[in-house]
């Protein structure tokens, strides 16, 4: 009779341990498509400026990279881990693609509907304003994709049996680096956090330069 009792509570907590773990694991490969998102469309930016592409064209471009750093960094761990090339490619190709592209279609839109954020240079706080809280919009969008994904079986559930076989890595693949999702997310809030700044600073340097311009036709 005891037993019989004590059963319920110990199924419930099961259940409520597992619901926690899929949560997790829908924090953790959202944050990692996030991540591999950010660095290819500040990248893909970065170049079509430096470039001088049109508008679309440098969008395109930061498009396609953010799919290509978003499969590169699940990539990688899946070549540590023992898997070939083409194997690896076409469990990440079925894991990421849903995720990735809606972090990219929230994202965009995100950015089109704040006032000037498209066209905003690297140097102009709007962009870095923006893009924060377009990638924060991507987040919170993909999150619920990437959990229902993992509560069937498929997206990240097809990668993570794969991700603690990196420490028996053997020959070559021993160098293959390895991302901590942490360390990646710091080093991108980092780099958009500097961005900001400088730009920031940009912006007061040339109102203090015009400022100053102007007191001396006056004086």
């Amino acid at each position: 009779m005891t037993e019989h009792a004590h059963h319920p509570a110990h199924h419930h907590s099961g259940a409520a341990h597992g619901e926690a773990n899929v949560n997790a694991m829908a924090v953790s490969a959202t944050l990692h498509c996030l991540t591999g998102c950010a660095i290819g469309e500040i990248a893909g930016l970065i170049i079509g400026t430096a470039l001088g592409l049109g508008t679309l064209a440098t969008i395109g471009l930061a498009v396609a990279l953010a799919f290509l750093f978003g499969y590169a960094l699940s990539t990688l761990p899946l070549l540590k881990a023992g898997l070939a090339l083409g194997a690896a490619l076409s469990v990440v190709l079925a894991a990421d693609t849903l995720s990735i592209l809606t972090m990219e279609i929230v994202d965009n839109l995100v950015m089109a509907v704040i006032p000037g954020a498209m066209d905003a240079g690297l140097v102009n706080p709007v962009f870095w304003i923006g893009m924060m809280i377009a990638l924060s919009a991507a987040f919170f969008a993909a999150y619920p994709v990437n959990r229902y994904l993992l509560r069937r079986g498929k997206g990240h559930a097809l990668t993570h049996e794969y991700h603690h076989g990196g420490g028996n890595a053997a020959g070559a693949r021993r160098f293959i680096p390895a991302f901590g999702t942490g360390a990646l997310v710091s080093t991108i809030a980092a780099f958009m956090i500097g961005g900001l700044v400088v730009s920031v600073a940009a912006e007061l340097g040339e109102s203090g330069g015009g400022a100053h311009a102007q007191a001396s036709v006056f004086s």
